[in-house]
């Protein structure tokens, strides 16, 4: 109330307007309290009120010091000398000039900001998808990675990266063959976590994909370009290497362990390659990072603080620290004998997620923009939605599933379109008992009355990518989108109890028309996230 009231007092042009008055009345300018009271005889008697407030019983009111209300708030951070704002600043000039006419001025020039800083919202920029870029087991490529998912191929093998025999879990969807020649520099190849080296491939690889050659990036403005690709969990090997060679001594880290093991890093890398000066940051929360990044870069592009965001998620954690911290939850599949059949979503007889790696990047463009340069566009973006369970930092809701509910309807209301509208989506799903139980009864609770609705889940095929899966996940939903294909469930042999096959997709791909698909992604922590894509028109 306090603050509130201080804003009142310095932020209202109604206040200007009668402090104004007062400090020519106090120059001479008779003439001007008549013509401000005028001005100011429609306002409200709260506003009045307020004023009245500011200018304390017994003070002067040409003296203009600090009103009571504005003291009581510097009172609270135990200060009681608090620097005067800009507006405070002008106004004391005011005060003290010759004469009431540059008081008005000053007034006048306040109010001119406040209507600036008030002005009415123009129509909405649209947001599309004009380039894609991943790193995966299935493949380096978009077209690859989406013809490997519709053959049913799974990604999901033996790990070969180190020494895993002592381990209950030995399989992972481990990206076998990587190469980052032509995309890196060799020297910053040898140094990175593969976490940063996939993201800046995959960014890369989408500007080639969106057609951006330099040619084009020469005509861009770069202050209104930015990065946004997030990570669950960072350079975690660049660290356990920096704590394997603190054993020895820490004469022997790797000076980059720190900044190539935070989740920022990999945007601010892309972003000076690039030499883009928009957004640039990262988010991490867990599982549902990609979303966040998205649908945040989307947002930095309809309020017009960018016309072209690089945008996804990357991880990389096939390591002894990665895959013995998630042994330890209790969250793998144990199934080593059989790789390819272990992620098996909404299955009776899963148990437990496969880990996956790689990165997936988005290049969102503004509509004109992107039209301007003649850009191929692959899909709409039109909304999403964050909500939390506020529950559990790794399982659901026992109540059901309120939090995902609540993030699809926000969705749907963000995107402006009705869940008749939807007809794919990309679940979460991941292999887990309790998980993919949960989201589906959210699908169906929102969706079971659609009879066109398809629903698969990519990590079928390629395993749980972490922080970097909603990313991948979304490229498969633009890609479903192009080609008219949806992916095959893989591994749904024995469906769950209560799950209805009908709102699934098969063991084969599936043609379907798409209106508008979802895309979900929950992460450790309760944090839950849709997006939503659609054919552009």
């Amino acid at each position: 109330m306090v603050g509130a009231a201080a804003s009142s007092c310095y932020a209202s042009p109604l206040c200007t307007w009668f402090v104004a008055a007062c400090m020519s009345v106090s120059h001479g300018g008779g003439d001007s309290r008549q013509a401000v009271a005028l001005k100011s005889s429609g306002r409200s008697r709260r506003s009045r009120q307020q004023l009245t407030k500011c200018s304390g019983s017994g003070s002067s009111t040409t003296s203009f010091g600090p009103c009571n209300h504005y003291n009581a708030l510097s009172s609270l951070f135990g200060s009681s000398s608090v620097s005067l704002n800009r507006n405070q600043r002008r106004l004391t000039r005011a005060a003290t000039a010759s004469s009431g006419g540059g008081a008005m001025a000053v007034a006048m020039d306040m109010e001119k900001e406040a209507m600036v800083d008030n002005k009415p919202p123009t129509e909405q920029r649209r947001v599309v998808v004009t380039g894609m870029g991943v790193e995966t087991s299935l493949g380096h490529d978009p077209d690859t990675f989406y013809e490997n998912l519709l053959q049913g191929n799974s990604g999901i093998s033996q790990i070969e990266n180190f020494d895993c025999s002592a381990f209950p879990t030995r399989i992972a969807g481990e990206i076998k063959s990587f190469s980052t020649e032509g995309w890196v520099a060799p020297k910053l190849s040898k140094r990175m976590d593969k976490f940063m080296l996939y993201l800046l491939t995959a960014g890369k690889k989408a500007l080639v994909d969106g057609g951006v050659t330099e040619e084009v990036m020469a005509e861009f403005d770069k202050a209104k370009c930015g990065v946004l690709i997030g990570s669950a969990m960072g350079g975690m090997k660049v660290f356990q290497d920096a704590i394997e060679a603190m054993k020895i001594s820490y004469k022997k880290m790797n000076p980059f362990c720190v900044p190539f093991a935070t989740t920022n890093m990999g945007s601010a890398m892309l972003a000076l390659d690039l030499g883009w000066m928009g957004p640039n940051y990262s988010i991490s929360t867990a599982c549902a990072t990609s979303n966040f990044c998205i649908l945040n870069s989307a947002n930095h592009i309809i309020k017009g603080e960018a016309d072209v965001m690089l945008c996804g998620g990357s991880d990389s954690v096939i390591i002894p620290i990665g895959l013995g911290g998630f042994v330890a939850c209790r969250a793998l599949s144990q199934r080593n004998n059989d790789p390819t059949k272990a992620s098996r979503p909404w299955d009776s007889n899963r148990d437990g997620f496969v880990m996956g790696e790689g990165a997936g990047v988005l290049l969102l463009e503004e509509l004109e923009h992107a039209k301007k340069r003649g850009a191929t566009i692959y899909a709409e973006f039109l909304g999403g939605s964050f909500t939390c369970d506020a529950y559990h930092m790794t399982e659901p809701r026992p109540d059901g599933s309120a939090g995902v509910i609540l993030c699809i309807e926000r969705a749907l209301a963000d995107a402006g379109i009705s869940k008749e509208q939807i007809n794919y989506i990309n679940a979460h799903a991941t292999s887990t008992p309790a998980g993919d139980l949960k989201e589906y009864q959210a699908l169906a609770h929102c969706f079971g009355q659609n009879p066109e609705i398809k629903v698969n889940s990519t990590k079928s095929m390629i395993g749980h990518l972490l922080g970097a899966a909603g990313a991948v996940e979304a490229v498969a939903t633009v890609q479903a989108i192009r080609t008219g294909w949806v992916h095959p469930n893989i591994n749904l042999e024995s469906p769950d109890n209560g799950v209805d096959t009908n709102l699934l997709v098969g063991p084969e791909k599936e043609r379907l028309d798409i209106k508008a698909a979802l895309s979900n992604s929950f992460g450790f922590g309760g944090h839950n996230s849709s997006i939503i894509f659609a054919p552009y028109k």
